[in-house]
């Protein structure tokens, strides 16, 4: 029986995962460009009592990434750069150096994320890596569905104050 999958395939997820994150594409505004030019005081707005921000919607992408490059290099928990998991309570200081470090963080999550995608085989797109319950290629296809899902959250966010 013939592979699945080739490294064409790969190279799809790459596309369909950057095209989420910050390639230009025909669905419009995606991860970074939703976030890019806010300020951190309207990253900082709450849009309702208990409802998350942009700036930690933002940190939440960038904790994902991060997961999802684990879950593809076996890499153990305990790495990503802040305490916690999931969501954070941003911003712990309101300031425009705390609101670029946490976009860098976004930026460098997503980088090495690609990196662990880009050194993926075609086999490897059919593993179910340990930890998870979906193979290697619903993991990917999944953050890239992420990021979208984030973007236009965030998109309608930034409504309520502008």
């Amino acid at each position: 029986m013939p592979p699945r999958y080739s490294s064409n395939d790969i190279d799809i997820l790459l596309r369909i995962v950057d095209q989420a994150f910050d390639h230009k594409s025909w669905h419009g505004t995606n991860l970074r460009g939703s976030v890019r030019g806010l300020t951190a005081a309207e990253a900082s707005i709450r849009p309702g009592t208990g409802r998350h921000n942009i700036w930690e919607i933002v940190v939440h992408a960038a904790y994902w990434k991060y997961a999802v490059r684990r879950r593809l290099t076996g890499e153990k928990r305990g790495s990503f750069p802040l305490d916690g998991s999931n969501w954070f309570k941003r911003p712990t200081e309101l300031s425009v150096q705390a609101w670029k470090e946490d976009i860098r963080l976004l930026v460098g999550m997503h980088e090495t994320m690609r990196e662990a995608i880009s050194s993926l085989g075609p086999a490897d797109l059919e593993k179910i890596p340990h930890g998870s319950r979906t193979t290697t290629w619903d993991i990917i296809a999944g953050i890239a569905a992420h990021d979208l899902y984030h973007a236009g959250q965030i998109q309608i966010i930034k409504r309520f104050f502008r």
